[in-house]
């Protein structure tokens, strides 16, 4: 059960919300020293601050893993997260056609507790799993890759906090 003030988690994926795959608006910082992968460039060291300032659990939900906290957290300027761990990739697997890998173990994850799911590979099996899967309250919020995290879901994710964020 959970409490009327705990803070609803965001799971957060790395690749098309956070690196967007469009091309590169120049806003963003210089590719990091030694990290290897070109794409980091495109991310907005402006992204973390802001969702903090939702308010949520962040958990990263990614394949980048643990190595999400260590190369993309101090890039957007987040602290090290909690990382969800995924299921062996045979067991992912299973379920209904066109349900997304990550979405069966996101809904164990939260345990009954609001999330917001942020990912660009989220479809309507998803959806239609989480709603009769998850007693709480959830958001799944698919993120143009090509665009990335916008104002636009930055304004989506605080409309559906401000009934759910304790008081």
């Amino acid at each position: 059960m959970t409490s009327a003030t705990e803070r609803p988690l965001l799971f957060l994926d790395v690749d098309g919300p956070l690196i967007p795959f469009g091309s590169s608006s120049g806003h963003l910082h210089p590719p990091a020293a030694g990290q290897g992968n070109p794409l980091l460039e495109r991310l907005d060291p402006g992204l973390g601050p802001r969702l903090l300032a939702l308010g949520c659990r962040l958990v990263w939900a990614t394949t980048w893993m643990e190595e999400a906290n260590e190369v993309v957290s101090p890039l957007v300027g987040l602290p090290k997260l909690p990382v969800v761990e995924w299921p062996d990739p045979c067991a992912a697997d299973q379920g209904p056609h066109g349900l997304h890998w990550k979405t069966g173990r996101l809904v164990e994850w939260a345990e009954g507790r609001p999330f917001i799911w942020v990912d660009d590979e989220i479809g309507a099996m998803d959806h239609l799993w989480v709603e009769a899967s998850h007693p709480g309250r959830a958001l799944l919020h698919r993120v143009d890759p090509a665009k990335g995290l916008v104002d636009a879901d930055f304004r989506a994710l605080a409309g559906w906090l401000r009934p759910v964020m304790p008081g």
